[in-house]
């Protein structure tokens, strides 16, 4: 995945549901909340077939051994599994709307979920969970923007939840530049050995790194050494500034 050079799309995960207020009227809120949530499965499996046909276009299989084909293949149904399971969580929060009749509440916690949900993937809350830390060495300074951020790609694509650069939390608008001195992520220059961590299930992330032709790869054709410990328990509490609506205000409650 070396065709980027910002991180700008957002991660394959449970996007959204935005509730109407408990004052609209019933009719609307089911209404509005079939078609939005509609939309969503739409998008999301358009985002499938991009990704598949983004692997398709750029890995190069054919040197691969069996074994080596064996964990793609894995790793790409742990991916269809992910995106079924966030299907199912959209399909139930849609029957919960629908469902909830004259009752608001369960649209508010609906919202509320998605919002606490929203928070850690957008990077302005602390996060914890299962995962792995990834250190990469290297000596030769030989690595790049582009190679850094195929760290990162690599890690969303087999389901990251949360990255951790350095001292900077990854989101949706960051990017990897080659500067005077190394390499800068969001403005702040990074030093080798990188720190990397992520939330997500530590196996998938670690067999997505070590596939052929993968970051582990990549970094040890540079002359460095890529090593991944898997955690149960990963906190990474930095955290992006909350970004300031262009057009929209709040309205009172």
């Amino acid at each position: 995945m070396r065709k980027k050079q910002s991180v700008r799309k957002p991660p394959v995960t449970a996007p959204p549901v935005t509730a109407p207020r408990a004052t609209a009227p019933q009719r609307g809120l089911n209404r509005g909340a079939t078609l939005l949530i509609g939309a969503l499965l739409a998008i999301l499996g358009f985002a499938l077939a991009v990704q598949f046909r983004s692997n398709a276009s750029t890995d190069s299989l054919t040197t691969a051994r069996e074994d080596d084909l064996v964990r793609i293949l894995d790793d790409q149904n742990s991916r269809i599994e992910r995106l079924q399971g966030q299907i199912s969580d959209l399909q139930t929060a849609k029957s919960n709307l629908s469902n909830s009749g004259s009752n608001n509440d369960a649209a508010r916690q609906e919202a509320q979920r998605q919002a606490d949900a929203l928070a850690i993937l957008a990077g302005t809350a602390a996060a914890h969970g299962p995962g792995v830390r990834v250190t990469i060495s290297d000596p030769n300074r030989a690595l790049k923007a582009e190679d850094l951020l195929d760290v990162v790609e690599e890690l969303r694509g087999a389901g990251a939840e949360v990255v951790q650069f350095g001292t900077v939390r990854v989101g949706t608008e960051s990017s990897f530049t080659d500067g005077a001195n190394g390499v800068v992520l969001d403005g702040v220059s990074l030093d080798a050995p990188y720190t990397v961590l992520a939330i997500g299930d530590p196996k998938t992330m670690d067999t997505a790194l070590n596939i052929p032709t993968g970051v582990v790869s990549s970094v040890r054709s540079a002359g460095g050494q890529a090593d991944i410990v898997e955690q149960q328990f990963i906190s990474i509490t930095a955290v992006r500034a909350s970004p300031k609506p262009k057009y929209a205000t709040p309205t009172g409650k």
